[in-house]
């Protein structure tokens, strides 16, 4: 760190845990990295837990003259998130929440995530009024610095249009909370020359005929170029101009440490139509009709965009048959009720009566067509982003041309993307708000490229904000990427109107220079991200963040965008020979950070809008490491000795634990450990007895149904927990339950040598794993008549493994779409238990049996509760004994949450023993409470 970040460091270290104060180069560029296409590197990144951390870490700050940025989720768009300076991010501590009013209003910390705020809402039907189209994954301080919008937000809805009040820390380290009457006094005592100076220049702007009437242009339409000046001609109250400012302003005024929302209606009652028209034109002339019909959305979507998604699964045959000139329009109604919805559903069928359509319009409320519909539209910037050449990046802008003019703007903006060959470019948007997401690939490695760029941008900027009258900006925020627009589109004026404000709130030019206003007219253009070629199972990355709210590892090491990150600058630099020992200190700590502590557990493909499994990328680097073994062989051919010796290994250490308690264990199996090379896994207090095999008795030979039963190794080896309440293997109760709902169970012939070959794939073992899942699959397919019988797994993972690599004739079922489909309707159940605590492990989830898992819960236990912000438990198969800190670190906070469950259940056996661990009450698979309330 060069002097004055030294400096910092040394002065947060007597205050802030220094484990929170990263500086080196790894991290720095990976924790620095937002969803933009600038890069920039933080010197230091603090992780900050509350306001006093907030304040300390400005004063100093300040004093060394060192400029901030603040950061939250990291998805946004225009490089409003990204410093070389100071970084101040949000580590998980700012979760807190308080719901008043039965949710009529809800307060926020900023590290809550978008979806999560609407989750506390939904029992009361409501919800907060931004929607942006990243709510999965970006937190509450973003949507309000940004003034986020969305599909169904509009301008009605925005946080400017919603806040209620506001905690908000400013440059000097001052706390206002806009709800105290006490803290507003004083304020309104230690702040009267900053309180005076918004009075003054509110009165001078509604003084100003024409200024005021531009703003009030402006923000008829969607907007967020620059700082929000309808504040100014909205209120009188300073504090009122002040909270308002502060909406939109990214950082640049002041930290949104909390935010009251006023909360808007979730209606229950859902339709959709998918309504094409045979040109640009009449389509947008449809867009002018529905503006005064009760609609929730109308997404416009151009040609372009409908051929970008043409052919993929779930989308519409009619797609192939559209003219080249076609253009389509989503509409959403929602009521609450069905006459509600009934009537808004004729109003847009009498608004479009006399206009020619391609299809006729009809609603849906079927989910799954509805969703369909949906899926369409949300599609399309990962279309784009999926099919770009490696090494490019995919811009999203977003601009809003006047509602009446929307038609001539888009017929003209396309002709710009012509002329300057974005061929590929697509147009869609919100389009009741006229504005338009226009998305398209670019290169920056080349300075011809770039000027290409540039040339684009300039056209845009003179056709949106100048000829049209438009926003440049209608709901990304201005960042880096339109500030030296700004004033084109404002006026000198209200630019430097903009300014005053800047320097009456931030006077030394610290917080977040350069974004929204900016000195520097080629900043859009200065500090662009590479994206070199890295892996092929990654490149498509477009590092947006979504994948990082799902991650297990999140708050300990890497996210999976960061992963992707550092793994592209290690290429770059090996590819380009420079500077080796850079390159080097990376390798050796991407090992750690990157490697071995990711649970390659696929939840970030599910978040991602190209489907990209990081997980791919780290067996494959693990394969890079180690090959394909001797002993990886080894153990594939003399599997089933080796599953003998584990689970008499764990009957061993079970027994000596009673001798030498678990911390005895622990130090032993650490020496062992050593000596194997990491073969012994390190004693877990939770280690679980050997499992015992059932006899051949306890199958039930019997029965008006069949099914072939595959115990899995993790089953077949571990038995029950040292604090279980019942010692019964998995096998066991699995097998009472088989009985109890009257099925025949087979259990294929030599099932002790059998693995799906999961356990080896993680390993990078790939020869071994293939070679276990052909014998598994000869095995299933002899023992299943060759598909005739079901066949039931009693462990997530490897059912998930199994269906990616058997044979398509094998009915493959998982044990909770076993339970619910086949066994449910023959058990009598008894009682219903009070609560529990449900875990849906990473590969259900991706499975797609996360309501099932619930609805099943639901049939056996009165309360079944779901601990917010846990995912994947990170224990990731043995990664639990290995790597303890990654199941530690992703299970932290369930304790506080499931205080009040008596118990809970999942259906892996590795993930239930760090989930005992970690949470004080005793998980077991569902399948044992099936087996305990029922007759």
């Amino acid at each position: 760190m060069k002097a004055p970040y030294d400096t910092l460091f040394q002065q947060l270290k007597a205050h802030i845990d220094e484990a929170r104060l990263i500086h080196d180069p790894l991290r720095t560029l990976a924790y620095g990295t937002d969803a933009s296409f600038y890069r920039l590197t933080p010197q230091l990144v603090v992780r900050v837990n509350d306001e006093a951390e907030v304040k300390l870490v400005l004063k100093h700050a300040r004093e060394l003259g060192l400029p901030v940025t603040f950061r939250a989720g990291g998805t946004s768009l225009s490089g409003q998130a990204v410093t070389d300076s100071v970084l101040i991010q949000l580590s998980d501590q700012w979760k807190g929440y308080r719901i008043h009013d039965h949710g009529q209003a809800v307060s926020l910390q900023p590290g809550i995530i978008g979806a999560r705020a609407n989750q506390l809402l939904a029992p009361f039907q409501r919800k907060i009024g931004p929607d942006p189209a990243s709510i999965n994954a970006c937190m509450i301080g973003g949507i309000a610095a940004n003034n986020a919008s969305g599909m169904c937000c509009g301008t009605a809805q925005n946080s400017y249009n919603t806040i209620k009040s506001m905690r908000v820390i400013l440059a000097d380290g001052t706390l206002l909370d806009t709800a105290d009457e006490t803290s507003c006094k004083a304020f309104r005592e230690s702040h009267g020359e900053l309180l005076s100076t918004l009075s003054h220049l509110a009165m001078q702007t509604k003084a100003n005929p024409e200024l005021a009437e531009k703003i009030q242009h402006k923000y008829r339409l969607k907007n967020t170029t620059g700082y929000s000046l309808n504040s100014l001609i909205d209120f009188d109250d300073p504090i009122d101009i002040l909270m308002h400012l502060m909406i939109g302003s990214e950082g640049t005024l002041g930290f949104i440490s909390e935010v009251t929302y006023h909360t808007v209606e979730d209606h229950p009652i859902k339709a959709a139509a998918m309504i094409f028209f045979p040109d640009m034109e009449s389509t947008c002339r449809a867009v002018t009709a529905l503006k005064a019909t009760p609609v929730s959305a109308v997404e416009l979507i151009d040609r372009a965009g409908l051929r970008a998604v043409e052919g993929k699964p779930g989308m519409p045959d009619l797609l192939a048959t559209l003219g080249s000139d076609a253009a389509g329009l989503l509409v959403d109604v929602r009521g609450a009720t069905q006459d509600e919805l009934a009537e808004k559903v004729a109003a847009v069928e009498t608004a479009l009566a006399s206009m020619e359509t391609v299809n006729p319009i009809l609603f849906t409320q079927d989910q799954a067509l509805y969703d369909s519909y949906w899926k369409i539209r949300k599609g399309l910037f990962p279309a784009v982003g999926a099919v770009r050449a490696v090494g490019t990046t995919v811009i999203i802008e977003d601009v809003a041309f006047p509602v009446e003019q929307l038609a001539e703007g888009v017929l003209e903006l396309q002709g710009v993307f012509q002329k300057y060959g974005y061929s590929e470019a697509i147009l869609f948007g919100h389009a009741l708000e006229g504005n338009l997401h226009f998305v398209f690939t670019q290169g920056f490695d080349d300075p011809a490229e770039v000027k290409r760029y540039e040339a684009l941008m300039d056209e845009v900027a003179q056709l949106v904000a100048v000829k049209y009258q438009g926003s440049l900006k209608a709901e990304h925020g201005t960042g880096r990427n339109m500030a030296p627009y700004v004033v084109l589109e404002w006026g000198q004026q209200a630019y430097d109107l903009m300014w005053e404000i800047k320097k009456a709130f931030d006077p030394q030019t610290l917080l977040n220079p350069d974004v929204i206003l900016s000195h520097n007219a080629n900043i859009h253009v200065e500090n662009l991200k590479p994206l070199p070629q890295a892996n092929d199972k990654v490149d498509t990355c477009i590092e947006c963040g979504f994948c990082e709210s799902s991650c297990p590892s999140r708050a300990l090491t890497l996210t999976p965008r960061q992963r992707i990150v550092l793994w592209r600058e290690i290429q770059r630099l090996e590819r380009n020979g420079e500077d080796p020992k850079r390159l080097a200190e990376l390798r050796e700590e991407y090992a750690y950070q990157g490697v071995d502590t990711c649970a390659a557990c696929g939840l970030c493909s599910m978040q991602c809008p190209v489907g990209i499994n990081t997980g791919d990328l780290t067996r494959e680097l693990r394969h890079d490491r180690y090959g394909d073994s001797k002993v990886g062989y080894w153990f594939a051919d003399h599997f089933a000795g080796v599953t003998q010796t584990a689970r008499a290994g764990l009957a061993i250490g079970s027994g000596m634990r009673n001798v030498v308690g678990n911390m005895g264990m622990k130090g032993l199996t650490k020496i062992g450990n050593a000596v194997t090379g990491g073969m012994i896994p390190i004693w877990h207090k939770q280690m679980p007895t050997g499992a015992s095999m059932p006899s051949k008795q306890d199958i039930p030979t019997v029965g008006e149904r069949e099914v072939v039963y595959l115990p899995s190794c993790a089953t077949r080896v571990m038995g029950a927990g040292p604090t279980a309440t019942d010692k019964r293997s998995t096998m066991d109760v699995t097998l009472s339950v088989l009985k109890k709902a009257g099925f025949k169970v087979i259990i294929p012939n030599e099932v002790e040598s059998q693995c799906c070959g999961m356990a080896f794939q993680s390993k990078g073992q790939f020869d071994a794993a293939e070679k276990k899942a052909r014998e598994l699959n000869t095995l299933l397919l002899q023992a299943s008549r060759n598909g005739e019988v079901p066949v039931l797994c009693d462990t997530s993972p490897c059912l998930l493994r199994m269906k990616e690599t058997l044979s398509p004739e094998l009915k493959l079922y998982e044990q909770v779409a076993f339970l619910a489909e086949f066994v449910m309707p023959h058990l009598t159940i008894q009682k219903k238990i009070p609560n529990m605590a449900l875990h849906i492990t990473c590969s259900a989830t991706r499975m797609g049996l996360a309501n099932t898992f619930v609805s099943l819960a639901q049939q056996l236990a009165e309360e079944v509760f779901i601990p917010p912000d846990i995912t994947c438990c990170g224990f990731a198969g043995d990664k639990g004994f290995s790597t303890p800190e990654l199941n530690q670190s992703a299970l932290k906070t369930l304790k506080n949450a499931v205080q009040h469950c008596d118990v809970g259940y999942s259906n892996n056996r590795t993930c239930e023993i760090g989930l005992t661990e970690h949470s004080g009450i005793e998980y077991q698979s569902i399948i044992y409470l099936v087996d305990q309330v029922s007759a």
